[in-house]
């Protein structure tokens, strides 16, 4: 029996599992993609101690790290479902090729345990979360070539160019409003006739002199060479249009991957996780961290604080159990 099962592998599972290894603990991390969204972040400058990187190469720099440390990593398993055993450790099934058994399989054994690939005491997840995407032609193939999910993460990047925000709610308000203020040029590409986010940033994004706003625009297609180079929208009269831009940020809303978690999982309107200050869920031994959760601000080095927490308060959380 394992005291720890660590599922992610990004910033927040990253940190949880460097402590967890310092804690001595016995622990596995299991992941199916090592890096997550940051893999495909474009170039990263809020990182403490390195001014700029790359998302990949920062997931490197994980990895590294956890290697060094000779953390058990089981890379390319993805977690189909979480449940607890009548004795309150971890059941925890996958998606995994060699393994066959479904969700609808997670049967009681004679003795009433569940048949599980992993068992565990404790449960940390950091899972993440993933943009939703416009599913439009072009919008895959430029990816970290001027399409963006994160204005914080590349915005920087563009400082002096023309740029466009496509959404109508409190993020993409908030991410033209960071690009009006390093960008010569900002368009704002929402669907609606009107924005739905907080007054106050409608009003004073309408001040800004190089933001231009587009209502009822559909966007249709992104395009460009080696690089995006623009997009095109239609009207609500049904007439095409292409405007040029040299980085395009996507703010739809975000997606928590947080379907694995039992039915009992306490989760906002959006499907967060909703955690305390420690991290810990409504589930006893089940912690969750960084975007899977409903922290406020979704930002790596807030991610990698919540990762530690999760594993200071599982450590906390076994001694209990063991005394």
């Amino acid at each position: 029996m394992l005291d720890l099962i660590i599922i992610g592998g990004s910033s927040a599972a990253t940190p949880a599992a460097i402590y967890a290894a310092r804690r001595n603990l016995k622990f596995k991390l299991i992941t199916k993609d090592f890096g997550g969204e940051l893999a495909t972040s474009g170039e990263i400058g809020n990182w403490p101690g390195i001014v700029s990187t790359s998302g990949i190469d920062l997931a490197m720099k994980f990895r590294e790290h956890l290697d060094a440390l000779k953390v058990d990593i089981e890379e390319g398993v993805e977690v189909e479902k979480i449940a607890k055993n009548p004795d309150g450790t971890f059941c925890i099934t996958t998606k995994q090729e060699e393994i066959t058994m479904a969700a609808d399989k997670m049967v009681p054994s004679a003795d009433g345990a569940l048949k599980c690939d992993y068992e565990a005491k404790t449960v940390i997840i950091a899972t993440g979360a993933h943009p939703k995407e416009l599913n439009i032609p072009g919008e895959k193939e430029y990816r970290t070539k001027g399409v963006s999910y994160c204005t914080v993460c590349d915005g920087p990047i563009f400082a002096g160019k023309t740029c466009a925000t496509i959404g109508g709610g409190n993020s993409a308000l908030e991410s033209a409003l960071m690009l009006a203020d390093i960008c010569s040029k900002v368009y704002v590409i929402n669907k609606n006739p009107e924005f739905k986010g907080e007054q106050v940033l409608i009003d004073n994004l309408k001040s800004k002199k190089n933001v231009e706003i587009i209502y009822n625009a559909d966007t249709t297609e992104i395009f460009g060479a080696e690089f995006a180079q623009g997009l095109r929208y239609r009207d609500t009269r049904d007439t095409l249009h292409e405007l040029r831009a040299d980085g395009m940020f996507v703010h739809i809303g975000m997606i928590p991957n947080s379907f694995i978690v039992p039915a009992e999982v306490e989760k906002d309107k959006f499907g967060y996780i909703k955690v305390n200050a420690s991290c810990e869920t409504s589930v006893p031994g089940l912690f969750a961290a960084g975007d899977v959760t409903d922290v406020p601000f979704k930002q790596n080095p807030i991610a990698a604080g919540q990762g530690t927490i999760a594993l200071l308060s599982a450590v906390g959380y076994l001694n209990r159990q063991s005394n």
